[in-house]
């Protein structure tokens, strides 16, 4: 059972109460300020060089697990080529590297977007030295030029970006989404990645269902639980030292972790009250959702999975724009064997035709705006910076 505020202040006596008790002060100087430095520097002029200011919007892009694989080498003037962190992969869960380059492709989609603010065609060179086996190498994920054109149209999402979110919380069930808003996210889809959505109402209690189901296989197998793990950071220190993973911060949770509540030993061990409340948070999250969608491929290449994160991140970013909750529940998709299940049962509820890939599933819906997600700051994914 997940432990309530005044559980927990009773539980922990004077050392909870010497922490919650000195009020706004601590809450105050909870917020990771240093890891959200990314999101602020937005309003800061734009560098010269446009590929810098590409990829300072880039940097952004949803990922999985938020670790941020992309390293940038710029080449000559008007150049660059991006290379995949290999030691910022998820082995566990994305133990083909698919999901790692779905987050590429969203890269690649921001990059590009900004770049024709600019009036600049960030041509983009997808795999230039081959495609990898089954897992990502040290060949380079793409090659990009950047070249001014006459009449570059700008794209609309463009100011979406700094508002865009995933957001991990229960939706409001009595707001329905907006069939209009369902075409607006459809019409992101592209010929190489074609995007679905519903709220059908069977269809929207069965995917209900199963999203948890997946989402309940990755927590209990104890490898693909012990991957996350691993990488969430607890409390403003560790998410502004590692600014990336999963973040668990605000008041309320440190002062939990400080006490000796909440540590990564406890959210990994069954029969833990954190192990438990992990659980407990993520069944009405799952519960709430109020439509789907989803974005299918023919097939499962690299360039497939490219162009599925260059959908998926527009159709992101059209959510923002229309006020809409987006939060990716692709559990089911993941290719380790206890999940394999759930991933024949939500490409037969989707019906994906024979030889088709579900690349991504997200849930939609109205609900309270998400907090930004910790970045490393550009310099940082700069190669030779």
């Amino acid at each position: 059972m997940a432990m309530s505020r005044r559980t927990f202040i009773k539980a922990v006596g004077g050392t909870g109460l010497a922490l919650v008790g000195v009020g706004g002060t601590f809450a105050a100087t909870r917020t990771p300020n240093r890891a959200l430095l990314p999101w602020e520097e937005l309003d800061n002029a734009p560098p010269a060089d446009v590929r810098l200011d590409a990829f300072r919007y880039a940097i952004l892009a949803p990922n999985p697990h938020n670790r941020q694989p992309w390293l940038i080498r710029l080449a000559g003037q008007d150049q660059a080529v991006i290379f995949c962190d290999l030691d910022r992969r998820l082995p566990q869960t994305d133990p083909l590297d698919r999901q790692i380059l779905i987050g590429f492709g969203c890269f690649l989609e921001i990059a590009r977007i900004t770049a024709a603010q600019r009036g600049v065609i960030m041509e983009i060179s997808p795999v230039p030295e081959g495609f990898p086996a089954e897992r990502l190498d040290h060949r380079p994920i793409a090659g990009l030029r950047f070249a001014t054109r006459d009449a570059v149209a700008k794209d609309p999402l463009f100011a979406a970006i700094p508002n865009r979110r995933s957001n991990k919380a229960p939706f409001d069930t009595a707001r329905p989404v907006e069939k209009s808003v369902l075409d607006a996210l459809t019409a992101h889809g592209s010929p190489q990645a074609e995007i679905g959505t519903s709220v059908d109402a069977a269809l929207v209690q069965r995917l209900r269902a199963l999203t948890w189901d997946a989402w309940n296989t990755e927590f209990v197998t104890m490898r693909t639980w012990q991957e996350s793990v691993d990488l969430m950071r607890i409390g403003k220190r560790e998410i502004d030292r590692n600014p990336d993973g999963i973040s668990i911060g605000g008041p309320f949770l440190e002062a939990l972790a400080m006490a000796g509540q909440l540590s990564r030993e406890q959210l990994a061990r069954p029969g833990t009250m954190a192990y438990s409340a992990s659980a407990d948070r993520y069944r009405p999250i799952m519960a709430s959702s109020m439509g789907y969608a989803w974005v299918t491929t023919s097939g499962n290449s690299r360039t497939d999975q490219l162009a599925a994160g260059r959908a998926f991140v527009r159709m992101n970013l059209e959510a923002a724009r229309q006020g809409l909750g987006f939060h990716p529940v692709s559990q089911a998709l993941q290719e380790f064997p206890e999940m394999a299940k759930s991933f024949a049962e939500v490409h037969a509820t989707l019906g994906a035709p024979q030889g088709a890939r579900i690349q991504m599933l997200a849930r939609l819906g109205y609900g309270n705006v998400a907090t930004r997600t910790p970045r490393w700051p550009l310099a940082s994914r700069l190669i030779g910076a």
